[in-house]
């Protein structure tokens, strides 16, 4: 290949050449562009760091949280996993669970005689303090609102990149299509149509659409691999979370027989009734 092809392939000169003769517009045209590509660059990196932050850091607690069995485990060890979102889901839950046990708690009583193959230590685990089912819903509705929280900060700032996507081109074909009318209203003016007089402004006008395409070309890329990424992150975050409903619900959420419940609340009656009768009279004065 010889250096009078490769010449017009890396079309440097030719690049220059068009942006110097270009009118105010097609500069103007130009200037958008590249701050559009200035938005979406930043979005990229910042969007790519994001989300390899997070798989690394979501795959180093799910590590953590496997080797558990109790799902308060990892915040009583103070563990922390910053730029995780099932971190941020876990803690959120954590910290709901763990106001539902000291507000709303539930006093299982163990039966009073052992079962065969039941230790002591077994009676005093299944007598600690439980949520009820209403508690464990609130829960629910906590971790979905997390899930939710977390799937909108990774898709935060995407509609740069779909804008670049599908704004760029057609910024770039605006000034294109006005530059060229730009020639041809010069063109007419000067009642000299030639090939000489047309060059300069077309090739101004095409410098616009190749713009437009430099900008949108690598945000399409972008996008489509951080879309399809974030989509099997929230779709990972969303099977953690039913997981660890169900590990809060095994573990903490106490359910209870009707009976059961019938009999707590005829003994608490009758306990305050007891309390009532016990109560010393308050001493009658007599009137005067």
């Amino acid at each position: 290949m010889t250096p009078a092809l490769i010449h017009p392939m890396l079309a440097s000169n030719a690049a220059t050449y068009a942006i110097e003769n270009a009118t105010t517009e097609g500069k103007i045209t130009v200037i958008v562009l590249l701050l559009l590509s200035l938005f979406s660059w930043t979005v990229i990196l910042t969007k790519l760091r994001q989300i390899l932050i997070a798989r690394k850091a979501t795959r180093r607690f799910m590590e953590s949280y496997n080797a558990t069995r109790d799902p308060l485990d990892i915040q009583r060890r103070g563990e922390e996993f910053e730029g995780a979102p099932a971190y941020a889901l876990y803690i959120r839950g954590a910290e709901e669970l763990a106001y539902q046990l000291q507000h709303n708690p539930v006093e299982l009583r163990p039966s009073a005689h052992l079962a065969r193959g039941q230790t002591q230590a077994d009676v005093a685990a299944a007598a600690r303090c439980r949520i009820s089912p209403a508690s464990f819903e609130a829960i629910k509705v906590v971790l979905e609102e997390a899930a939710g929280d977390q799937a909108m900060g990774l898709e935060k700032g995407m509609i740069v990149l779909s804008t670049a996507v599908a704004g760029g081109p057609f910024i770039g074909l605006l000034g294109t299509v006005w530059g060229v009318m730009s020639t041809f209203a010069g063109i007419a003016e000067s009642h000299a149509a030639s090939l000489t007089a047309m060059a300069p402004g077309v090739a101004a006008a095409l410098v616009a659409t190749v713009t437009g395409l430099l900008v949108a070309i690598p945000a399409m890329f972008a996008y489509n691999l951080m879309v399809t990424t974030i989509r099997h992150i929230t779709q990972e975050l969303d099977g953690y979370a039913s997981r660890y409903a169900n590990q809060i619900e095994h573990v903490y959420v106490a359910h209870r027989a009707i009976s059961e419940e019938l009999r707590d609340a005829n003994e608490a009656l009758a306990r305050r009734i007891v309390g009532a009768m016990q109560r010393p009279a308050e001493p009658a004065f007599a009137e005067p």
